[in-house]
């Protein structure tokens, strides 16, 4: 009779494995490997039973697992008994590695479809507007930091904090720039890309404590271009601006200047003016 009541209070393999989402294959497979035992197995019939209490064994399974440890992984930090302040900083943990691979993964799928681009546009004219005019001189306020190269995912992780921390030293001073942002870029003393991060400033400015304050000297020339979208899928804009230049017979002289025209909070609206000044 006592057998028969315990049944009863008990959830075929088939009930559990529809409370905790998971198929009964997998259940059988857990036992196997000594991953999550069946509270009682039918010694005539086999037939597994589980307590509800079990689903939270199995839910801290599937949670590392889905995280990426191997059941063997799983095993073992179960069996340290964590409680579940730690697992859960654990799982945290482990998102945030998750996370950081997803972006990675994203950025070097933007690279691949730039790449792409830039091959299924070779031998094509232009669609954008190449403008050659002079660039005035312009005095700003600056940040300054070090790029490993000139290669957009170099040069992106670099210049982003320069221009959020230069905007609020602005904003701090009760300095309003007078003009849009400027990017610009120079051969570091020992190796790298020196990358400065500049707000147009007035005249009457003359000190702002951590920023410097810089006279950008004009440039006679320069071969302008448009680009619009994220700064990371730049380079089949910059690739066409180069074509062009070397096709109608200029030179460069130095790296290509940014001229930030607009940016919203979607980066798919950046509209970025793209300056190679000439020799």
């Amino acid at each position: 009779m006592s057998a028969l009541v315990l049944d009863s209070t008990m959830l075929t393999i088939g009930e559990f494995a529809k409370h905790a989402g998971v198929s009964v294959r997998m259940l059988r497979h857990y036992d196997s490997i000594g991953l999550l035992r069946p509270a009682r197995t039918d010694p005539i019939t086999g037939y597994r039973h589980y307590e509800a209490a079990q689903l939270a064994r199995l839910n801290r399974v599937i949670a590392l697992k889905d995280l990426g440890f191997n059941l063997e992984q799983v095993g073992a930090i179960l069996d340290e008994r964590l409680s579940s302040t730690e697992l859960r900083g654990m799982l945290r943990l482990r998102r945030a590695e998750l996370a950081q691979s997803v972006t990675e993964a994203e950025t070097r799928l933007a690279r691949v479809e730039a790449r792409l681009r830039i091959i299924e546009n070779e031998g094509t004219m232009s669609a954008n507007d190449i403008v050659i005019k002079p660039l005035p001189p312009v005095r700003v306020a600056e940040l300054t930091g070090t790029a490993a190269t000139f290669e957009p995912e170099a040069i992106g992780p670099v210049i982003s904090p320069l221009f959020t921390e230069l905007c609020q030293r602005l904003e701090s001073a009760g300095v309003t720039p007078v003009g849009p942002g400027l990017s610009r870029y120079e051969d570091a003393p020992e190796g790298g890309i020196l990358v400065h991060a500049s707000m147009p400033v007035g005249t009457e400015v003359h000190d702002i404590d951590g920023l410097s304050l810089v006279q950008v000297p004009a440039v006679e020339r320069a071969a302008t271009i448009v680009h619009r979208g994220p700064m990371a899928e730049v380079l089949p804009t910059a690739q066409e601006l180069a074509r062009w230049i070397e096709d109608n017979g200029h030179h460069t002289h130095g790296y290509t200047r940014e001229v930030t025209l607009a940016a919203p909070e979607d980066p798919q609206g950046w509209v970025t003016e793209i300056q190679a000044p000439l020799a």
